[in-house]
């Protein structure tokens, strides 16, 4: 198990990339970036079997952002791991740049898949671990999922198809903040009971708080022994969390931070140092 005050200073690290990516950008998502930071740092860095060195292994661990639009918190993770120089986060969504306002697979190293319309990206993980299944290979596949995702029928019909194949080699979370672009997901969409709804569809269901590296670890963990069904965590998170101005704001899903704000987030994200 990887040191929990280790993984908490490098999501620390993260955090801070996102809101100066998103600052320099003007544009980007910052509130479901930060929410999935603790997440996507217990994966790249304590739990997925990933060489930056040989990015396309054959047998690597993949990890699909299904909610695409939380972009700069896995760019700030592949540069943290080694995929590419950390100068690069500077470039987000600039023209030409690698680093696009959605992953986009054939221009950066480490992105598994290319995503951004919400729904897909879970089908696209079932493909991937069929794929293992059928090669008998041992690699497992991770998918990250937003909680207004949930309102896209394609979840559901990839959620049926992972159980029908008893896709045991996936495991997906579901970043439950409670808030999209318009507002509380309760009042756009209700998408509850999410726990008993997954259980229904096939999966094994687990439920933690998505910021302690602790209960994420077990929930993998757990993961790994399940035989026969996909897997889904539940992680219950903070939106913009880390950053005191934007924590439980649907204003900020999709606004960047001015360079001011940027301070005053940065000074908040170094008192975690």
């Amino acid at each position: 198990m990887k040191d929990i005050n280790l993984l908490s200073k490098t999501a620390n690290e993260l955090r801070k990339n996102v809101v100066k990516m998103i600052c320099n950008a003007k544009s980007g998502h910052p509130g479901g970036s930060l929410s999935a930071a603790d997440i996507i740092t217990t994966l790249y860095f304590s739990e997925m079997n990933v060489d930056p060195k040989n990015p396309k292994m054959e047998d690597r661990d993949r990890f699909v952002l299904c909610k695409g639009h939380a972009a700069p918190i896995l760019y700030a993770a592949l540069a943290e791991k080694g995929y590419f120089e950390k100068d690069l986060l500077m470039t987000l969504r600039k023209f030409g740049s690698p680093l696009q306002g959605h992953p986009d697979m054939k221009k950066l190293q480490g992105v598994e898949a290319s995503t951004g319309s919400l729904g897909q990206g879970l089908s696209i993980a079932n493909g991937m671990a069929l794929a293992g299944k059928l090669d008998k290979k041992n690699y497992r596949v991770y998918a990250l999922l937003g909680d207004g995702e949930q309102q896209e029928g394609q979840v559901w019909e990839a959620a049926m198809t992972a159980a029908h194949y008893g896709l045991d080699n996936l495991c997906a979370f579901l970043d439950s903040n409670g808030l999209q672009i318009d507002g509380e997901v309760e009042k756009v969409m209700n998408v509850g009971p999410l726990a008993d709804k997954w259980r229904a569809f096939g999966w094994h269901v687990i439920e933690i708080n998505g910021h302690k590296f602790e209960e994420i670890m077990a929930a993998l963990d757990e993961a790994r022994t399940v035989k026969g069904k996909p897997t889904m965590i539940i992680a219950k998170t903070v939106k913009g969390k880390g950053v005191s101005f934007m924590e439980n704001l649907a204003s900020w899903h999709g606004s960047a931070p001015n360079a001011e704000q940027a301070e005053k987030a940065l000074e908040d994200l170094c008192k975690n140092d």
